[in-house]
C-alpha cells in the first residue's frame, strides 16, 4: 500500500525487533521510532505517520499487556497481522568475551525469552526499557561487563560485537503483530482466510459468557482467541478481546454476532484483514 506520508510508527528504538518488522512487511515505508505505544498511536492518529506495526502476543511470554488498555480507546483499525521469528543476541562492545560478561540488559519480555542461557551462564538479567534501548546504553557505557539481548539489527545500528547468538531458550519464539491504520481495510466477504477482531462486554447477568459465545459454536465459526481484562477496577465489569475466523458480512458470523450482542452491553469491531498464511 502507499500512504500520506510513507511512514511506519513502532514502539522502541532504531533495531528492535518492531523495526525489523517494519522493515520485513513494508520495505518501503520509512520506520519511525517511538518512545511508548501511546506515542505510537498518537502518531498514526494525528497523521504523522500511515501505519502501526503492534506486537500482541509471543509464544513464550504470552500476550503484550500494555497494548490491551490502549485498544478500546482507540480510533485505529486492525488492517493486517504478522508472525516474526524471534531471534536474539548477546552483544558488548567491541573487545569484550562472553566470559567477562555480568550482566545483561533487555527488554522484560526478552529477559524471560532467554532465562535459561542466562541462568546457565551466570549472566544476571537487568529490565531495560526495550531491546534496542539496551543495546545504545550498552554502546554508550562501553563496559565490557555488561552485555545487551537484542536482535541482530541493533548491533548493528550501535556498533555492538555479537558474542552469542540465537540464545533464545525456544526455538519456536514467535512475535505476532498486528498493523493498524486509521481506516478499516475493504476486504471482500469471498476472500480466504479472514480474520475479525473484536471486542466485547458481556452483561452482569448469570451465564451471560455462556450465551454469547454460543453462537459462533452453533454457527460453525472458529474462535482463535478470547482474552478477558478488568476496566476501570470494578471486578464485576470484564471486557474480552476476540479474534474469529470469518468476514461479518458472512452469513455464520453475523448471526454469531448478532447472539453476542444480545448478551453484551458493547461490541466492538477493532479490524477485519487476511490471517498471515503462518496462522496455518
Amino acid at each position: 500500500m502507499t500512504g500520506k506520508t510513507g511512514k511506519i510508527a513502532y514502539q522502541g528504538e532504531p533495531g528492535a525487533n518492531s523495526h525489523i518488522a517494519c522493515n520485513a512487511v513494508y520495505p518501503g515505508f520509512e520506520a519511525v521510532a517511538c518512545r511508548t505505544f501511546e506515542d505510537v498511536f498518537a502518531a498514526v492518529e494525528s497523521g504523522e505517520a500511515d501505519l502501526a506495526m503492534i506486537p500482541v502476543e509471543n509464544t513464550i511470554a504470552g500476550r503484550v499487556g500494555d497494548i490491551h488498555h490502549l485498544l478500546p480507546r482507540s480510533t485505529l483499525h486492525m488492517i493486517g497481522e504478522h508472525f516474526m521469528r524471534i531471534r536474539f543476541e548477546l552483544m558488548a562492545p567491541k573487545g569484550s568475551t562472553l566470559a567477562q560478561v555480568k550482566n545483561a540488559y533487555s527488554h522484560i519480555m526478552a529477559l524471560g525469552q532467554c532465562r535459561e542461557y542466562l541462568r546457565s551462564h551466570g549472566i544476571q538479567p537487568v529490565t531495560a526499557a526495550d531491546t534496542a534501548g539496551a543495546a545504545r546504553y550498552v554502546s554508550e557505557l562501553g563496559d565490557p561487563t555488561v552485555a545487551a539481548i537484542a536482535p541482530s539489527l541493533a548491533a548493528e545500528v550501535y556498533d555492538l560485537q555479537i558474542l552469542a547468538s540465537d540464545i533464545e531458550d525456544a526455538q519456536h519464539n514467535t512475535t505476532r503483530f498486528v498493523i493498524m491504520a486509521p481506516d478499516p481495510l475493504d476486504l471482500d466477504a469471498s476472500d480466504a482466510k479472514t480474520v475479525t477482531a473484536f471486542l466485547f462486554q458481556v452483561r452482569n447477568i448469570p451465564s451471560a459468557l455462556y450465551k454469547a459465545l454460543g453462537g459462533f459454536a452453533t454457527n460453525g465459526i472458529n474462535m482463535t482467541k478470547l482474552e478477558s481484562y478488568q476496566l476501570d477496577g470494578a471486578f464485576t465489569a470484564t471486557q474480552f478481546y476476540a479474534e474469529i475466523e470469518g468476514h461479518p458480512d458472512q452469513r455464520p458470523v453475523q448471526l454469531a454476532l448478532e447472539e453476542l450482542g444480545f448478551f453484551s452491553s458493547s461490541l466492538k469491531i477493532l479490524g477485519v484483514y487476511p490471517a498471515d498464511p503462518q496462522r496455518s
